[in-house]
């Protein structure tokens, strides 16, 4: 090999070999982070259903009556408020993980479920009633956002 043909071969690694690394590198690391991202819906979404099946554990709440529960005893209050302090936990998570002002269709897909998820307890008249209570401390754009959807409802 003379050196002619070992400078052509550097240039043509310069020309074609790094860039090509780079989108490969690139490529990597968004499949990277797609991942990331879909794990952790994942997680999200098994720490809902997980939550479901508090709320199911406790049929005398009523939690899926869109009406108000009548008269509760102080007991039901307690545990009624603390099942929709998990829920406003579970939720200002996602908020916090998933939600961004600009979202990709994948990312838009996958927040849009949480979306539906808040959108239908905010329009339970008990969840709404305490809900000025679970936001307290809770942060101050997840609390702005969640007050808007339980206007909308």
């Amino acid at each position: 090999m003379t050196l002619e043909t070992w400078e052509l071969l550097s240039y043509v690694v310069t020309v074609i070999g790094l860039p090509l690394a780079i989108l490969v590198f690139i490529y990597e690391q968004r499949k990277e982070r797609d991942n990331e991202e879909e794990a952790v819906y994942q997680l999200l979404s098994d720490n809902y259903q997980d939550f479901l099946k508090i709320a199911l554990d406790n049929p005398d709440l009523r939690l899926f009556a869109t009406e108000e529960t009548p008269v509760l005893t102080a007991e039901q209050q307690e545990r009624m408020f603390i099942i929709f302090s998990m829920l406003i936990s579970l939720f200002e998570r996602a908020y916090l993980l998933l939600h961004e002002t600009a979202m990709s269709d994948q990312q838009r897909r996958r927040w849009s479920s949480w979306e539906d998820y808040m959108g239908e307890w905010c329009e339970r008249a008990d969840f709404r009633a305490a809900l000025p209570n679970l936001l307290r401390g809770e942060d101050a754009e997840f609390a702005a956002y969640i007050t808007r959807l339980t206007q909308q409802s």
